[in-house]
């Protein structure tokens, strides 16, 4: 249980990467949001922000970023489901744990809470037995080598993916035509600016045809 949160990075670090592996996802996937593993929406409501992961066969987390702090939660779908985690979650936190979009129609689903607040020192959380750490693994290792071995074997790209392209990404470095090209060559610049803004990712400031690195 301990794992997770002694790994987790700070807010605004945890925030800044899942950022990075939503832009990410979205080059490799410009045409098909429903085949994508990450999503991040800035415009969540409120002042808040929520970044997300679905594998597409049931198991998912959510993280949500509000002036109260960062709550976090993440479902196994083969594991049981153990909504009485949630009873652990601190008031404050309270209706993210139990926002209906992080659930199904018998209410929230569970293995695995994280929470921090923007004074706290650590993170704080409660874990199932089987508490769905593995589907944190890519958020929680954060390198360039990570995301590229996870993205070469799901999105299966005719071409090996530049490493240096996935770091500038991964550094919120604004985006060029040549960073774009270096990770996916079908994938156009401009087609991105909705991604770029629904993701709150950082504005092309220049659009000359740089180098990755």
């Amino acid at each position: 249980m301990n794992d997770l949160l002694s790994r987790l990075p700070a807010i605004s670090d945890l925030r800044d990467r899942c950022r990075a592996l939503a832009i990410l996802d979205a080059i490799l996937s410009p045409d098909d949001w429903g085949s994508r593993y990450h999503s991040f929406d800035a415009s969540w409501g409120g002042g808040e922000e929520m970044a997300s992961m679905r594998d597409g066969e049931g198991a998912d987390w959510f993280v949500v970023f509000s002036p109260v702090g960062t709550y976090g939660r993440g479902f196994d779908h083969e594991a049981p489901n153990a909504p009485e985690l949630l009873t652990a979650v601190p008031e404050e936190f309270r209706r993210f744990a139990e926002e209906p979009a992080f659930g199904d129609e018998d209410g929230p689903t569970v293995t695995r809470c994280f929470w921090r607040a923007p004074e706290d020192g650590a993170w704080h959380g409660a874990a199932a037995e089987r508490g769905a750490e593995g589907l944190f693994e890519l958020l929680l290792d954060g390198s360039a080598e990570a995301y590229r071995a996870w993205a070469e074997e799901y999105f299966e790209p005719e071409h090996e993916l530049d490493l240096a392209a996935i770091e500038h990404v991964l550094a919120l470095r604004p985006l060029t035509p040549a960073v774009v090209a270096a990770l996916n060559p079908d994938t156009d610049l401009a087609e991105l600016s909705e991604d770029l803004t629904e993701i709150g990712y950082p504005r092309i400031f220049d659009l000359a045809d740089e180098p990755a690195s």
